[in-house]
Protein backbone atom coordinates (compact mmCIF):
# COMPACT_ATOMS: atom_id res chain seq x y z
CA UNK A 1 0.00 0.00 0.00
CA UNK A 2 1.17 3.48 -0.70
CA UNK A 3 0.63 6.12 1.96
CA UNK A 4 1.69 9.63 2.92
CA UNK A 5 5.16 9.10 1.46
CA UNK A 6 6.23 7.99 -1.99
CA UNK A 7 7.71 4.85 -0.41
CA UNK A 8 5.18 4.13 2.32
CA UNK A 9 4.30 0.86 0.60
CA UNK A 10 7.77 -0.38 1.53
CA UNK A 11 7.09 0.25 5.21
CA UNK A 12 3.67 -1.36 4.94
CA UNK A 13 5.02 -4.48 3.27
CA UNK A 14 7.84 -4.74 5.81
CA UNK A 15 5.32 -4.49 8.63
CA UNK A 16 3.26 -7.26 7.19
CA UNK A 17 6.37 -9.39 6.71
CA UNK A 18 7.30 -8.90 10.36
CA UNK A 19 3.81 -9.98 11.42
CA UNK A 20 3.84 -13.00 9.11
CA UNK A 21 7.47 -13.99 9.45
CA UNK A 22 6.93 -17.75 9.30
CA UNK A 23 4.75 -17.53 6.22
CA UNK A 24 7.06 -15.04 4.54
CA UNK A 25 10.02 -17.34 5.13
CA UNK A 26 8.17 -20.06 3.24
CA UNK A 27 7.64 -17.64 0.36
CA UNK A 28 11.34 -16.73 0.34
CA UNK A 29 12.36 -20.38 0.28
CA UNK A 30 10.01 -20.99 -2.65
CA UNK A 31 11.59 -18.08 -4.51
CA UNK A 32 15.06 -19.60 -3.98
CA UNK A 33 13.89 -22.94 -5.34
CA UNK A 34 12.32 -21.39 -8.44
CA UNK A 35 15.33 -19.15 -9.09
CA UNK A 36 17.65 -22.16 -8.83
CA UNK A 37 15.54 -24.24 -11.17
CA UNK A 38 15.51 -21.48 -13.78
CA UNK A 39 19.22 -20.58 -13.85
CA UNK A 40 21.23 -22.93 -11.63
CA UNK A 41 22.45 -23.01 -8.05
CA UNK A 42 25.46 -20.71 -8.35
CA UNK A 43 24.42 -17.29 -6.99
CA UNK A 44 27.40 -15.57 -8.64
CA UNK A 45 25.98 -16.58 -12.04
CA UNK A 46 22.30 -16.32 -11.14
CA UNK A 47 21.22 -12.78 -10.13
CA UNK A 48 17.69 -13.84 -9.23
CA UNK A 49 19.02 -16.49 -6.87
CA UNK A 50 21.52 -14.05 -5.35
CA UNK A 51 18.75 -11.55 -4.60
CA UNK A 52 16.50 -14.27 -3.18
CA UNK A 53 19.30 -15.48 -0.92
CA UNK A 54 20.02 -11.91 0.21
CA UNK A 55 16.36 -11.45 1.15
CA UNK A 56 16.33 -14.77 2.97
CA UNK A 57 19.47 -13.88 4.91
CA UNK A 58 18.00 -10.52 5.98
CA UNK A 59 14.89 -12.38 7.13
CA UNK A 60 17.06 -14.76 9.21
CA UNK A 61 16.14 -17.84 7.20
CA UNK A 62 18.52 -20.58 8.32
CA UNK A 63 21.44 -21.63 6.11
CA UNK A 64 20.17 -25.20 6.15
CA UNK A 65 16.78 -24.08 4.83
CA UNK A 66 18.44 -22.07 2.05
CA UNK A 67 20.64 -25.03 1.11
CA UNK A 68 17.65 -27.39 1.00
CA UNK A 69 15.77 -24.91 -1.21
CA UNK A 70 18.71 -24.79 -3.65
CA UNK A 71 19.02 -28.59 -3.62
CA UNK A 72 15.33 -28.86 -4.35
CA UNK A 73 15.67 -26.42 -7.23
CA UNK A 74 18.55 -28.48 -8.62
CA UNK A 75 16.32 -31.56 -8.51
CA UNK A 76 18.33 -33.30 -5.81
CA UNK A 77 15.39 -33.51 -3.40
CA UNK A 78 12.53 -33.57 -5.90
CA UNK A 79 10.75 -30.38 -6.85
CA UNK A 80 7.29 -28.96 -7.29
CA UNK A 81 6.54 -27.40 -10.65
CA UNK A 82 6.17 -23.81 -9.48
CA UNK A 83 5.58 -21.09 -12.04
CA UNK A 84 5.29 -17.33 -11.84
CA UNK A 85 1.93 -15.74 -12.55
CA UNK A 86 0.57 -12.24 -12.01
CA UNK A 87 -3.08 -11.31 -11.54
CA UNK A 88 -4.53 -7.85 -12.03
CA UNK A 89 -7.59 -6.41 -10.38
CA UNK A 90 -9.45 -3.53 -8.82
CA UNK A 91 -9.76 -2.91 -5.11
CA UNK A 92 -12.21 -0.67 -3.24
CA UNK A 93 -12.91 2.67 -4.96
CA UNK A 94 -11.25 1.45 -8.16
CA UNK A 95 -7.72 1.01 -6.81
CA UNK A 96 -5.42 -0.80 -9.24
CA UNK A 97 -3.78 -3.92 -7.78
CA UNK A 98 -1.11 -6.33 -9.03
CA UNK A 99 -0.73 -9.71 -7.33
CA UNK A 100 2.47 -11.67 -7.96
CA UNK A 101 2.31 -15.41 -7.28
CA UNK A 102 4.41 -18.55 -7.41
CA UNK A 103 2.15 -21.56 -7.78
CA UNK A 104 2.08 -25.23 -8.65
CA UNK A 105 -1.66 -25.08 -9.31
CA UNK A 106 -2.95 -22.03 -11.17
CA UNK A 107 -6.59 -23.10 -10.84
CA UNK A 108 -6.31 -23.12 -7.05
CA UNK A 109 -4.43 -19.84 -6.96
CA UNK A 110 -6.75 -17.88 -9.22
CA UNK A 111 -9.75 -19.17 -7.27
CA UNK A 112 -8.24 -18.00 -3.96
CA UNK A 113 -7.25 -14.62 -5.37
CA UNK A 114 -10.66 -14.08 -6.97
CA UNK A 115 -12.40 -15.02 -3.71
CA UNK A 116 -10.33 -12.46 -1.79
CA UNK A 117 -11.15 -9.70 -4.29
CA UNK A 118 -14.85 -10.53 -4.27
CA UNK A 119 -15.11 -10.79 -0.49
CA UNK A 120 -13.28 -7.55 0.27
CA UNK A 121 -14.76 -5.07 -2.16
CA UNK A 122 -12.80 -5.63 -5.35
CA UNK A 123 -12.89 -7.67 -8.51
CA UNK A 124 -10.33 -9.63 -10.49
CA UNK A 125 -9.48 -8.06 -13.84
CA UNK A 126 -8.13 -9.36 -17.13
CA UNK A 127 -4.50 -9.38 -18.26
CA UNK A 128 -3.44 -5.84 -19.05
CA UNK A 129 -6.37 -4.22 -17.26
CA UNK A 130 -4.20 -2.31 -14.75
CA UNK A 131 -0.56 -3.32 -15.34
CA UNK A 132 -0.09 -0.43 -17.76
CA UNK A 133 -0.37 1.90 -14.73
CA UNK A 134 2.81 0.45 -13.19
CA UNK A 135 6.50 0.30 -14.04
CA UNK A 136 8.87 -2.45 -12.95
CA UNK A 137 11.64 -0.96 -10.82
CA UNK A 138 14.57 -2.08 -8.71
CA UNK A 139 14.33 -0.62 -5.21
CA UNK A 140 17.06 -0.69 -2.58
CA UNK A 141 16.54 0.82 0.88
CA UNK A 142 19.72 1.52 2.85
CA UNK A 143 20.49 3.01 6.23
CA UNK A 144 21.84 6.51 5.84
CA UNK A 145 21.04 10.11 5.00
CA UNK A 146 19.66 11.44 1.72
CA UNK A 147 22.37 14.14 1.73
CA UNK A 148 25.21 11.57 1.88
CA UNK A 149 27.53 12.86 -0.85
CA UNK A 150 29.26 9.50 -1.28
CA UNK A 151 25.91 7.80 -1.83
CA UNK A 152 24.80 10.46 -4.29
CA UNK A 153 28.05 10.12 -6.22
CA UNK A 154 27.69 6.35 -6.25
CA UNK A 155 24.16 6.68 -7.62
CA UNK A 156 25.27 9.09 -10.34
CA UNK A 157 28.16 6.89 -11.44
CA UNK A 158 26.19 3.66 -11.57
CA UNK A 159 22.97 4.62 -13.34
CA UNK A 160 20.66 4.86 -10.31
CA UNK A 161 17.73 7.02 -11.37
CA UNK A 162 16.63 8.51 -8.06
CA UNK A 163 17.79 8.89 -4.46
CA UNK A 164 15.12 9.92 -1.95
CA UNK A 165 14.34 9.81 1.75
CA UNK A 166 12.75 6.64 3.04
CA UNK A 167 9.71 6.35 5.26
CA UNK A 168 11.66 5.30 8.33
CA UNK A 169 14.15 7.80 9.82
CA UNK A 170 17.71 7.58 8.52
CA UNK A 171 16.87 5.47 5.49
CA UNK A 172 17.41 6.25 1.82
CA UNK A 173 15.61 4.74 -1.18
CA UNK A 174 17.56 4.04 -4.37
CA UNK A 175 15.34 3.68 -7.44
CA UNK A 176 16.78 2.08 -10.60
CA UNK A 177 16.08 0.05 -13.71
CA UNK A 178 15.30 -3.54 -12.66
CA UNK A 179 18.33 -5.06 -14.41
CA UNK A 180 20.65 -3.03 -12.14
CA UNK A 181 19.25 -4.28 -8.84
CA UNK A 182 21.58 -7.20 -8.17
CA UNK A 183 24.74 -5.24 -9.03
CA UNK A 184 23.66 -2.25 -6.93
CA UNK A 185 22.99 -4.51 -3.94
CA UNK A 186 26.53 -5.87 -4.23
CA UNK A 187 27.93 -2.37 -4.73
CA UNK A 188 26.31 -0.64 -1.75
CA UNK A 189 27.14 -3.60 0.47
CA UNK A 190 30.79 -3.38 -0.57
CA UNK A 191 30.76 0.33 0.35
CA UNK A 192 29.64 -0.45 3.88
CA UNK A 193 25.97 0.55 3.64
CA UNK A 194 23.45 -1.55 5.55
CA UNK A 195 20.64 -2.80 3.29
CA UNK A 196 17.18 -2.67 4.84
CA UNK A 197 15.34 -4.00 1.80
CA UNK A 198 16.11 -4.79 -1.83
CA UNK A 199 13.57 -6.07 -4.30
CA UNK A 200 11.94 -5.72 -7.68
CA UNK A 201 8.72 -3.77 -7.28
CA UNK A 202 5.85 -2.56 -9.42
CA UNK A 203 5.64 1.20 -8.86
CA UNK A 204 2.47 3.04 -9.87
CA UNK A 205 3.03 5.94 -12.25
CA UNK A 206 -0.14 7.69 -11.05
CA UNK A 207 -1.49 7.40 -7.51
CA UNK A 208 -5.17 7.20 -6.55
CA UNK A 209 -6.02 9.17 -3.36
CA UNK A 210 -8.50 7.44 -1.06
CA UNK A 211 -10.52 8.63 1.89
CA UNK A 212 -10.04 7.01 5.30
CA UNK A 213 -12.69 4.33 4.78
CA UNK A 214 -11.51 3.42 1.30
CA UNK A 215 -7.89 3.25 2.34
CA UNK A 216 -8.64 0.97 5.27
CA UNK A 217 -10.68 -1.34 3.02
CA UNK A 218 -7.85 -1.44 0.53
CA UNK A 219 -5.35 -2.26 3.29
CA UNK A 220 -7.56 -5.12 4.41
CA UNK A 221 -7.71 -6.59 0.90
CA UNK A 222 -3.95 -6.16 0.55
CA UNK A 223 -3.35 -8.03 3.81
CA UNK A 224 -5.76 -10.85 2.95
CA UNK A 225 -4.05 -11.35 -0.41
CA UNK A 226 -0.51 -11.36 1.00
CA UNK A 227 -1.52 -14.02 3.52
CA UNK A 228 -2.41 -16.46 0.73
CA UNK A 229 0.26 -19.14 0.45
CA UNK A 230 0.81 -18.68 -3.29
CA UNK A 231 1.02 -14.86 -3.22
CA UNK A 232 4.52 -13.40 -3.12
CA UNK A 233 3.82 -9.64 -3.39
CA UNK A 234 0.93 -7.20 -3.78
CA UNK A 235 1.23 -3.70 -5.25
CA UNK A 236 -1.36 -0.93 -5.52
CA UNK A 237 -1.65 2.68 -6.66
CA UNK A 238 -3.53 3.77 -3.54
CA UNK A 239 -2.49 6.73 -1.41
CA UNK A 240 -4.07 7.96 1.79
CA UNK A 241 -5.02 11.60 1.58
CA UNK A 242 -8.34 12.43 -0.07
Amino acid sequence: MAGHSKWANIKHRKGRQDALRGKMNTKLIREITVATREAGGDPSANPRLRLAMDKANRANVTKDSIKRAIDKGMGNLGTDDYQSVMYEGYGPQGVAMLVECLTDNKNRTVAEVRHAFNKYGGNLGTDGSVSYLFSRRGIVVVSGQEEDEALLTLALEHGIDDVSAGVDPDTVVLDMAPNLLSDVVDLVSSKGYSIVQADHMWVAETKLPLDEVGYEKCETLHDVLIELDDVQSVFTNAVHGM
